[in-house]
Formats: structure tokens, sequence, C-alpha cells
């Protein structure tokens, strides 16, 4: 069932990359593309009004992709994207224009985006001019032989695009190519100069929204501000706005599973039985535990058992002490009298008669 499930993703996935009329170029290349990098086979020449680096944003807990393991990210994200206030980072019009005046690009460009070739200066407008704050994984297209081709690539953080109304980009400026979600690779392979910062694992992809992106909140590096943007909105009608609070709790770091407070609990169990007797500190804590009297003729059995040892010999003289009383009233028979009352040997002095008289 696990592998039926795998396989049936992979395909999903796949399908959802098979955009009309592609090819695919790359194979299991990932290419690495620059911000300003048109990049092979380009749809149009660049568009791009406004540039700028953004810092990377401060992204909500990412759910990772089986198929191509790269983080993926909501395209509804606040602050996800950058821009500059009032300003579009591409030439919305221009790119119309560059698509209307080549009619076999632009049907390419329509099989791609699954609109009709008549639709395109409308779905272009429907669009909005954004910044990627963030190494994004995509899959790019190119223009070659009269169609489109595909191919996997990486663009850099601060590149330009169009983005759709659930927030997914789709459209570079730089080049004009269209975009569409990346798609799993056997044996990915990156290709291309990394740019100062690329990490491999920072790169995230874009998931289209549950919901309709009504406004986009967007960071603009220029003043470090935020306002803003209505989807399909080129800058006009930016408006300032509060900068999105991060609800992500901090995880714990990875390969640290026993944390500070669960590394001290292995200390005193590995401890507590061995070392405590036989250290001379550890004697007040058997005390508590022994205070029954097992544990303490444990710790020093020799100096309780000399000492009942000599003890026993005073109670046994004191014992044979009688015999000295009963040779003294042998000798003194006058005092006779009292010695019939306190032992019953008094009848043995026959001879005195006192006893007998006493008795009559």
């Amino acid at each position: 069932m696990l592998v039926a499930a795998v396989a049936l993703i992979v395909v999903l996935t796949s399908r959802s990359g098979d955009d009309g009329g592609t090819t695919n170029a790359g194979g299991g290349e990932v290419f690495l593309q620059s911000a300003s990098s048109s990049g092979p086979d380009p749809f149009t020449q660049t568009t791009v009004s406004s540039t700028g680096s953004a810092p990377p944003p401060s992204l909500p807990p990412r759910s990772g992709s089986a198929e191509t393991g790269t983080p993926r990210v909501s395209g509804g994200t606040p602050g996800l994207y950058g821009g500059t206030k009032s300003v579009a980072s591409c030439d919305v019009e221009q790119q119309v224009r560059y698509l209307s005046g080549e009619p076999a690009k632009n049907a390419a460009f329509a099989s791609v985006a699954r609109v009709s070739a008549n639709e395109v200066p409308g779905y272009l407008r429907s669009l909005t001019p954004l910044q990627l704050r963030a190494d994004t994984r995509v899959t790019n297209h190119g223009f070659k032989d009269g169609s489109a081709t595909s191919y996997q690539a990486v663009l850099q953080a601060g590149t330009a695009v169009l983005v759709d109304d659930r927030g997914v980009p789709r459209v570079r400026c730089a080049c004009g190519n269209p975009l569409t979600e990346p798609v799993a690779q056997k044996n990915p392979r990156t290709t291309g100069t990394p740019w100062p910062g690329y990490q491999a694992d920072q790169v995230v992809a874009v998931a289209p929204s549950t919901t309709v992106v009504n406004v986009f909140v967007v960071y603009d590096p220029e003043d470090g501000d935020w306002f803003a943007r209505k989807h399909g909105d080129t800058g006009g009608n930016d408006e300032p706005t509060s900068p999105p609070t991060s609800t992500s709790p901090a995880p714990c770091p990875p390969g640290s599973s026993p944390c500070p407070g669960d590394s001290t609990s292995p200390g005193p169990s590995t401890s507590s039985p061995g070392p405590r007797p036989d250290s001379s500190p550890p004697p007040p804590e058997p005390r508590p535990d022994s205070s029954p009297p097992a544990p303490q003729p444990d710790s020093s059995p020799p100096p309780p058992e000399p000492q009942p040892d000599s003890s026993p010999p005073p109670p046994e003289p004191q014992p044979d002490s009688p015999p000295p009383p009963e040779p003294q009233p042998d000798s003194s028979t006058p005092n006779s009298g009292p010695a019939p009352e306190t032992s019953g040997e008094a009848p043995a002095d026959p001879n005195t008669g006192g006893p007998a008289a006493a008795r009559a």
C-alpha cells in the first residue's frame, strides 16, 4: 500500500508538470539561475523594472515534498514576497507586447499557462508583480524550435516574477518564461554557478494557497517597511501595513534529542547506587535511607560486633555475685532474721530455734 501511494504521488506530480506542447530538455538536471540571468532559450527580452535584494523571510513550518525533497510553503504566506512600494517589479504591458508580436511564442506560452492564445494578455494582467525572498524551486520553460521546453530550476531570491491569485510564481520577468510547479527528479543534480549565500537545504517550493490571495503582504527592502498590494495590482494602490507576526515555535536543535533538561536524568541514575556507598559524602544519604538499622551495620560492622561481645561478661559476673550473700548469713546467725524474708534458705538454720519459735 505504501509503495502504491508513493507511486501515485509521483505520477500526479509528474502530470502536473506535463504542460501541453512542452518537451523535457533538462533530464535530471536542476539549473541554478541568478536573479539577473536570462537562462537558456528565453521567451522574451527582460521586462524587469525594479531590482533589489531582500533578506530571506521568516517562514512558518514547511511541509516537505516527498517527490522533490524540497520544503513547500503556501503561496499565501505573509512576507513570502518582496518588492518596492508603488513600483512594479515587472513591466506587464511590455510582456504583453513582446508576446503579441510573436504568435509562435504566444501560442507556446499559452499552452504552458493553459489558456488560449487570445487570453494571454488578460492572463498576464491578472498576475501580480513581486520579488522572490527565498531561493525557489520551479519548472522553468524555454522556447526552442517553435515549441516550449521545460527544465527544473532554482530561482535566486530577489528574482522578479509574476504571481497568480494562489501565490504561485507563473512568469519569470528576466526572460519572459512561463513557470509551473517543480517536478520530481529521479537523480537530481544541480548545474550552474551557486550565488553567495546559496544553500540547497534552504530552497523552497511554493504550493498554491487553499484560498484566493486578495492582498499580498510585501516586504520593501529599500526602507525596511511593509506594504499591502492587491492581487493583480502593479503598485498604484499599495498601502502601508503591519509586518506579519511569526507563530512558528522554535524547534529543538536537530540531533540533540536529549535536551538539557533530559541530559541531567541519566547522571543521577548511573551514580545513585554505586558511588554513594563508596564515597564519604553519601553516608548521610544512606542514613535516611537506612533509618532501619540494616544499612548502618553494613557501613561499620566491626565496631558494633566487638561492643556486644565485651558487654555480656559484666552481666555474667553479676548473677555469680549471689553466692557472696549466701556465705554472709552463714557467718552471722543473729542477723539471719532478715534472711528468711529475702530468700527461702532461712529454714536451713534449725539449730538457732529462732525461726521455729517465730513460726509457732
